[in-house]
């Protein structure tokens, strides 16, 4: 088979691939790209029979002679198109992104918002910098998460990840999604019960995509009816929230607190104000990201290689 790649990948995660596609073809597009890259049209795609990285979606769509298409990333909204997902399904092909890869990565980074939060950790470093010993201040604002109530928005395989590690700390928790599948392990609602659950909520967890019908979500009045000093925590896509009622609900403490992997734009201006506000806290879109990322991102694609031509059940399928 042809197999087409624009995956940025280092040098050692190269040799993996060329390596496990030994008896195919492989191609690869003068312009490779990151996961968090726009692509761009590749003269060398068209005659290819899969392509992995992150294709041009159009181009997907217009060269049928692309049986499965794998991207190397979780969230898949350029190619969450009726148009995108017609092509594939007319031409009896598939779609898969690589969820397996960074749910525990993502889920562990919300883990550690999380504990960070709830035992003072950045208060303690912040005063182990000024050289202050906060022991009363730290253990009267520390908190436990046994016992505390939670809503994660976006239950995919994130979603799921976290539960599990959640579970031993007997918190209750709620999952919200656009289509309930009935196969959750946490109890699931539509979107649109949101509002009957969010207000009671000490921790909002947000994991939502972007799209059209996430996108801008987060307004100031649904901030409002969030739980007077609840937790919010973005690993999802930073155009799910309008920042500037983010912020005010910050300053006026209507959240304690905001832990933000994402923004919107990335990076975050440096004249942002919440790059100042004291209690926002943000990594630089880290969440998915580990030492092996890339090396695993090969080894996921070259397993899911095996089970399409073995024509079994493809890992991670979106269609």
């Amino acid at each position: 088979m042809k197999i087409w790649t624009n995956a940025e990948l280092p040098e050692s995660s190269f040799k993996i691939l060329k390596e496990g596609l030994a008896g195919h073809e492989l191609v690869i597009s003068t312009q490779q790209v990151s996961n968090l890259t726009a692509p761009g049209h590749s003269e060398n795609l068209p005659g290819c029979d899969i392509a992995f990285g992150q294709p041009d979606p159009s181009q997907v769509i217009s060269e049928t002679s692309i049986r499965w298409a794998h991207i190397t990333s979780a969230g898949y909204t350029r190619y969450d198109t009726k148009d995108f997902f017609d092509a594939i399904q007319s031409r009896q092909g598939a779609f898969t992104n690589s969820s397996s890869v960074y749910d525990e990565p993502c889920a562990q980074h919300l883990l550690a918002f999380m504990l960070a939060h709830s035992r003072e950790l950045l208060e303690a470093f912040s005063a182990q910098g000024k050289m202050e010993w906060r022991q009363g201040l730290i253990r009267r604002q520390s908190t436990l998460l046994k016992g505390s109530k939670a809503v994660i928005l976006g239950y995919g395989a994130i979603a799921k990840r976290l539960a599990e590690f959640l579970t031993p700390f007997q918190m209750e928790l709620k999952g919200f999604r656009r289509n309930v599948r009935g196969n959750e392990t946490i109890p699931t609602f539509a979107m649109d019960d949101l509002p009957l659950h969010i207000g009671d909520a000490d921790h909002v967890i947000n994991i939502l995509p972007s799209n059209p019908h996430s996108d801008g979500m987060f307004t100031s009045d649904l901030f409002a009816e969030l739980k007077h000093g609840s937790v919010f925590y973005n690993i999802g896509r930073g155009t799910t929230v309008d920042q500037s009622a983010l912020l005010s609900a910050l300053e006026t403490g209507q959240l304690s607190a905001a832990y933000l992997d994402v923004t919107t734009p990335e990076p975050l201006p440096s004249d942002h104000p919440l790059w100042k506000v004291p209690n926002c806290y943000i990594t630089p879109h880290t969440a998915g990201g580990f030492a092996d990322e890339h090396e695993a991102l090969v080894k996921h694609f070259l397993a899911n290689l095996q089970r399409f031509i073995a024509s079994e059940r493809l890992l991670d399928r979106v269609i």
